[in-house]
């Protein structure tokens, strides 16, 4: 019998646009797209709660939206497409992908996770499900035998980020998962900043790959969600019941949103990278700037393994300030043209200072050891013309000398 998630939804005769057959920019417009039984090119946004049946069971796929909905399954279709597995779900948030992971724990159980870590995932291991009896270490895994180190009969996930949030340690997914194989771990990526356009963790070996679809995703910094794949029965099966069971699925707007942002998604990637290769270059030529991080120079220490599992270095780039907290508050409040924001990966170019936005929830000290001190700066590099952010960043400069 196919499960549920399996059933996908296609018009009779559709040409179905899959992995084996088709480029990435082609899925990315249309898997899991077919136009529908009336022909529409943009398929219909159901906001049905409920669907009919002629009887008890016998619904065909469909019986209430929390469990599924048609336009849901079109985007769970598509983003499995785009990262090369076999099962996507869609969830609220990225927080709320994380929270389903972590509830596939079990009391007693361990996970490793890299150090470098978004703060909203460090709160949800640290603060939360630490409480149920579920234990996390915080491990550098810039080199990756620093794993076997770390890894217990009892674990059970290796959580990796790559590149991490916010200082852009670029990891080694392939010798990661093979560590982790040999132990019977599964090993889940945040693929958030690379995007499956960059980077396919479950081709390079991982067990999951998981998104908060509120960045690059959705790309317009108007839709709030997030996302896991696998390929991975077992696990598709527990996350598919823990997403039914907890509830936090997107509703059918914010799925259609994420998937209008995803059509544009390849073209996209490629500027974003272009304009952070040229702001990166720029920063490193500023005498302000004491530190500038991007996997896309050669003094980036992973600059090598970046080149071997991703498409290109992706669109943040991290800097330090040479100077104090008052200096990175007066840079961030001169500027004018790029926004001091949380959040990243829209068109538009957005700056965080982490230790007080992102990343306030991991405490001082634990920050300051791993390198996110109060004069790092967070840049997601957008799509507008890269000398107009050259001139605001210089201004800003300016504004500190």
């Amino acid at each position: 019998m196919v499960s549920q998630f399996e059933q996908p939804i296609r018009r009779e005769n559709a040409m179905s646009v899959n992995d084996g057959d088709f480029g990435f920019a082609t899925r990315s417009i249309h898997a899991g797209q077919e136009p529908d039984e009336t022909g529409a090119v943009m398929p219909a946004i159901y906001l049905s709660t409920t669907f009919a049946q002629s009887g008890p069971g016998s619904h065909k796929g469909f019986e209430y939206a929390r469990s599924q909905n048609p336009t849901r399954k079109r985007l769970e279709e598509n983003l499995a497409s785009l990262e090369g597995g076999k099962y996507g779900f869609a969830f609220a948030s990225g927080c709320a992908a994380t929270t389903a992971v972590a509830a596939c724990l079990s009391q007693g159980d361990h996970v490793v996770s890299v150090d470098d870590v978004y703060g909203g995932t460090f709160r949800i291991f640290d603060k939360v499900f630490r409480k149920f009896g579920i234990a996390t270490d915080f491990v550098d895994l810039q080199n990756p035998l620093a794993l076997k180190d770390h890894l217990r009969p009892n674990t059970k996930l290796v959580w990796l980020e790559t590149p991490t949030n916010p200082l852009l340690h670029i990891l080694d997914v392939r010798t990661l998962s093979d560590i982790a194989r040999h132990m019977h771990v599964p090993v889940l990526v945040d693929n958030t900043f690379a995007t499956p356009c960059l980077q396919q963790p479950i081709k390079l070996g991982a067990t999951l790959a998981l998104h908060s679809t509120t960045k690059y995703l959705g790309g317009h910094s108007d839709v709030v969600g997030g996302a896991i794949v696998t390929s991975d029965p077992e696990w598709a099966e527990r996350i598919r019941f823990v997403q039914n069971a907890l509830g936090g699925v997107p509703g059918p707007v914010d799925s259609f949103m994420v998937l209008r942002g995803i059509k544009t998604l390849s073209v996209r990637m490629e500027r974003h990278a272009q304009n952070a290769k040229a702001i990166a270059d720029f920063l490193t030529k500023s005498p302000r700037v004491s530190e500038v991080i991007y996997p896309g120079l050669r003094s980036h220490p992973q600059h090598a393994t970046c080149e071997s599992q991703m498409l290109s270095p992706g669109g943040m780039v991290s800097f330090r300030i040479a100077g104090t907290l008052a200096d990175s508050v007066k840079f961030l409040k001169s500027l004018r043209l790029i926004t001091c924001a949380e959040s990243l990966g829209g068109v538009e170019t957005l700056i965080g200072h982490p230790s007080t936005m992102t990343h306030a929830s991991i405490p001082k000290e634990i920050r300051e050891e791993r390198g996110i001190t109060d004069n790092l700066l967070r840049i997601s590099v957008g799509l507008e013309d890269v000398q107009d952010l050259k001139v605001d960043l210089e201004n800003a400069f300016l504004a500190i000398s």
